[in-house]
């Protein structure tokens, strides 16, 4: 495992500090760049589409995001491809030449698709002189109230290939707490990050919490692939996206997703949050308010 650097150590609150949050308009970025700014670190903020653009496939928008920044957050996009790996090694190596001293992906699933992909990825930031820490999340809660799972909720009816295969499920503010934690604390270095929820659950079980916690009639309809697929197509989603769906889904209807990790717990010292918790607490803000 990397050990933390001596510039690295110290304080919790460093004000003297700027993280560049890639992604900042996404679930976790979001949040990442709230929770700094709460500590009293320096944000920059930036997205394809935000006020300092950044662009992964544009490199001549790096090296203005990664002037003066001590740390990053990425968030990358196409993980699993062919390309990932370069990308973060370019630009991970110009962010240690620069001058930052850590960097947190954010990654999937061990195990899960275009894993190949995906683990040369994490090892091109492993070996660019950064303090790194990698994240690998569960299915965010937020699928279902801020993302593609929104809609469906809205209608009653959320209609998936998943069958009864369960997913430890994962907040996505547990994921940003452990994100800005190995930005700003000394002991998170080397680490890789499997973070889920505290239980198992299918989604049927998912949308009958939220049905509670609403106190609307909400339910699960178990698809086959090809059904799910047919009704994608009729919606206009692309080919591309309809195929890319229809794996995910089938890795957890296998029981690829079944198993709990103890990644929140080893990096904020408290269990992760429940999924009953956060659909009361969606339900108080208005996530499903029609």
């Amino acid at each position: 495992m990397a050990t933390d650097s001596v510039e690295a150590m110290n304080d919790d609150v460093m004000s003297d500090e700027t993280i560049l949050v890639t992604g900042a308009t996404g679930k976790t970025g979001r949040r990442v760049a709230r929770l700094l700014q709460e500590r009293g670190v320096t944000v920059r903020a930036v997205s394809r589409s935000g006020t300092q653009s950044f662009d992964w496939a544009d490199r001549s928008t790096w090296e203005p995001a990664l002037e003066g920044v001590t740390g990053v957050y990425l968030v990358v996009p196409d993980l699993g491809s062919p390309r990932a790996a370069e990308d973060i090694a370019a630009f991970a190596g110009q962010a240690a030449a620069t001058g930052a001293r850590r960097a947190v992906l954010l990654s999937v699933p061990e195990g899960g698709l275009d894993e190949e992909h995906v683990l040369a990825a994490e090892r091109a930031l492993e070996h660019a002189g950064l303090d790194w820490t990698v994240l690998r999340p569960r299915w965010f809660f937020q699928n279902f109230s801020e993302d593609f799972l929104h809609d469906p909720v809205l209608s009653g009816e959320v209609r998936l290939p998943a069958g009864d295969g369960k997913e430890a499920f994962v907040d996505a503010e547990d994921i940003a707490e452990v994100a800005v934690a190995a930005l700003t604390e000394a002991g998170h270095a080397g680490w890789h990050y499997e973070l889920s929820g505290p239980r198992l659950m299918t989604f049927g079980e998912a949308v009958a919490e939220i049905a509670r916690a609403t106190g609307r009639e909400i339910r699960y309809v178990s698809l086959t692939p090809e059904t799910y697929g047919d009704e994608q197509r009729a919606q206009g989603v692309p080919e591309e996206w309809v195929q890319l769906s229809v794996n995910l889904y089938e890795y957890v209807r296998s029981g690829g997703l079944a198993s709990l990790s103890d990644g929140v717990q080893r990096a904020l010292g408290r269990a992760p949050r429940d999924f009953s918790e956060y659909a009361d607490t969606a339900t108080r803000q208005g996530a499903w308010n029609t």
